[in-house]
Order: C-alpha cells, then structure tokens, then sequence
C-alpha cells in the first residue's frame, strides 16, 4: 500500500507494541518494543507500515510526503488519562496558604478550595469555559498530548454538571485532542446536602440515564475517600453506572486506606487513580485483575504529600499508568513530561516503564488500546517527535519540553 506519509531515519521508535520476551530484571512494565533506526508510513490517517532500515519502494508514491528524523526519538501520542480539564477560575488566591502551611480544611471554611472552583464553575458561560480548555488543551498538545480524559465534577449540580460535559463534547468538534468524557458528578458533598448525604447520591444516580442517552460521557467517576464519599456510597453510585452502560474509573487510596482500590477490581474499573495510600491487599487485588494502576505524582509534588509506591506495585506485577490530575486546586500544570520526569526521580520508575505508562496503559485504561497508545498497523497515526536521540535524555533532562512535532490522524498539529 503506498504512504501519504513516511517518516524515516528514526533513531529510536517506541512502537509501545507489547511483547512477551523479557530481558533478565526487566518488569512486565518494560515489555515495549523500541526500534533502532525505524521508519513509520501513514496512510488516510492510519498506519500502513512499521520497520527498521531502509522505506521499502512499496510505500513511496509520487506525492508521498518524507519527513527525514534525523535520528530523533517517535512515540505514540501521549495520552494523559486523568484530568479535570473543564473548569473555572484559577486559585492562586490559595498558594501563599497552601506552602504556608495552612490545613486544607481552613482553606475551605475561607470559601477556598473545591469549593471555589465549583463557585467559579458555575458562574462561568459554556463559551468560556470552552475557550478556558481550549487554551489549556493547546499548551498540552505542545507536551505531545494526543488524548486527554476530562471529568466533570466542578458543579455539584445537574446545570453545571451538564455544561462540563457539553464542553466535552463540543471541544471534541472544534480542536485537534481527543477528548475522552468522564461524569463526576460525586467530586465533593455540596454543603447544602452535608445532613442529607443519600439525597446528594441519588441525585447524582438521577442524572445518569439522562447523561447516557445525550452521550456526554463515556466513564463514571466517583471521589472514593475518607470523609468524601465512602466504599459503600461509591460502590452503590458505580454499580447504577454499570447499569447505565458508564464504563468506570475511581479516585482511590489517595489520602487514607480504606479498600479503594479492591472496590475498583470489585466493580470491574478501568482504572483505580491516585494510590498513594493503597495497601498491600490493594496491590495483590490489582495484580489479578486489568484495572489499571493511574498514578499522579505532580500532585504528590505540588501539596508535598507522600508519592504512590510505584515500584512496589509495578515489582509485584500490577499494569500502572501517569497522568497530570490538572486540576486548579492541587496540579494546576498541564505538563504529562514534568510529570514523566517525576516519576523517573521519585517514583523510581524505569524509561520503558514510564513510556508504556504514557502511551498503551493509558489507553488500556481508556479502553481504548485497539486504536491509540502504540504504533502499529491499523491504528491511528498519532505519534510525537522528540527532540532526543534516546528516550533517557527526555527524562534526565528535565523541566524543558522535548517536543519537535506532534502528528494527530497523521497531520501535523504542532510544530516547535
């Protein structure tokens, strides 16, 4: 098949295609395929070819575009599977306070905290809040972000609820990410519903079918912590998701143990997110099942809070993923290297690892790994440029972005 679009001269390719031939002292974490000198060809969109050394002849047509790699590092889009994207207002009003110190608590009874953003939320027109994403959607693809999951959960009501995801949708029409739609409607209990907890609940069971039918999400979420929403709350709000068709996610573990992550293996979820508190019983729960491990820590790094124990899961056989958590309260950075860099300094996680992390896990725990998250024949031709000859250095060399190019649906979408 001839090639729109051949890239050549790649010096390495993270394909992140899976394989089960593991070198000695590598982890089932590190089984992504790298290419030496490589090439990729694209066509409408897809790739049509993948291999090392010289293009063959079959792919070059007259109007076939090359693009020489000049032995620079490819990889899969980066997909960052975790995010609060949509929201209003920015909380620097907070920062003094927050490195002062100063109980998140005390910050919230000031009207600080969730609480102000769900104000701001609220106060914002959908036009700007598109404009807010849109915004934060290009700094993002200029990371080598392809795909970005983005919850609700800054309304706490049906109407801002619904505008959240509504802006979902329409960015999916009118920028070049592809945005994946998560329902958090049970982010926080609202104050009003602070003596009426199961009123709150149902109400957010009430907009599930609602949400379904509209197709304004695609996961369910649920704020799975001590003194949020508790394991038999969350499980109840999952379990009528899981009726409505929402497929599921849960923020767990991430302050306090209280059995988050066996809930999300339980209820069958795509991913159990944040885990800096997750118990050994977590971690052997995880590791029998295919809910991925989504861990987060730029906001280990930006409250100074413990990080999520990625090398004793990833050691004992559990499939992890890395995402920002952009949010404004507690990771306000849309940078995913950053954060890949922080878990190769504090996490003590390996570059493969940390590449898989980005890419095929992600999408595993979008559940969409047959179309994105690696580089093979038949999936979509997403994939970055880095300024790098090796994958090492984009690690080492920290707090600079490496992009060169990013390509969605073979297009060039960004350009250093």
């Amino acid at each position: 098949m001839n090639a729109d679009l051949i890239i050549y001269n790649i010096g390495q390719l993270v394909t992140a295609k899976e394989f089960s031939n593991l070198k000695e002292g590598e982890s089932s974490m590190e089984n992504i395929e790298i290419i030496q000198n490589g090439y990729l060809a694209v066509s409408d969109g897809e790739i049509v070819g993948i291999g090392q050394g010289d293009v063959p002849s079959k792919f070059i047509k007259f109007t076939t575009k090359l693009i020489d790699a000049e032995g620079r590092v490819v990889t899969p889009g980066l997909i960052d599977s975790h995010t609060h994207l949509v929201h209003g207002g920015s909380r620097e009003n907070e920062f003094l306070d927050k490195i002062q110190g100063v109980p998140y608590l005390e910050i919230l009874k000031k009207g600080g905290g969730i609480l102000s953003s769900v104000k701001s939320t609220q106060n914002a027109t959908e036009k700007e809040l598109i404009l807010k994403a849109k915004n934060t959607l290009k700094v993002m693809l200029g990371f080598g972000v392809t795909t970005v999951e983005s919850k609700s959960g800054y309304g706490l009501d049906r109407e801002t609820e619904l505008k959240q995801l509504y802006v979902n949708k329409k960015l999916n029409q009118e920028q070049e990410v592809e945005i994946i739609s998560t329902f958090m409607g049970a982010h926080a209990l609202p104050e009003e519903f602070k003596d009426n907890r199961e009123r709150f609940i149902n109400s957010v069971i009430e907009l599930l079918p609602e949400i379904k039918e509209k197709k304004l999400a695609e996961f369910f979420d649920v704020f799975c912590e001590e003194g949020v929403f508790s394991i038999e709350e969350s499980r109840k709000m999952l379990l009528e998701a899981k009726k409505h068709s929402f497929k599921l996610r849960l923020h767990a573990d991430e302050i306090v143990n209280i059995g988050g992550a066996e809930l999300a293996v339980e209820v069958g979820a795509y991913s159990a997110d944040h885990l800096m508190a997750i118990s050994d019983n977590g971690i052997q729960a995880l590791k029998n099942s295919k809910t991925i491990a989504n861990l987060l820590p730029g906001t280990s790094f930006s409250l100074n809070k413990d990080y999520a124990p990625a090398r004793k899961m990833i050691d004992a056989g559990v499939q992890v993923a890395l995402s920002t958590d952009y949010n404004p309260g507690s990771c306000p950075t849309e940078n995913l290297q950053l954060i890949m860099q922080i878990a190769a300094l504090k996490l003590k996680m390996r570059p493969k690892e940390i590449f898989k992390a980005v890419t095929i896990n992600a999408a595993k725990s979008l559940g969409k790994e047959k179309k994105i998250g690696s580089l093979e024949i038949g999936k979509k031709a997403d994939f970055v440029i880095f300024d790098a000859q090796n994958i090492e250095y984009i690690l080492y060399h920290f707090g600079v972005n490496h992009t060169k190019k990013v390509f969605k649906n073979g297009c060039l979408v960004f350009k250093k």
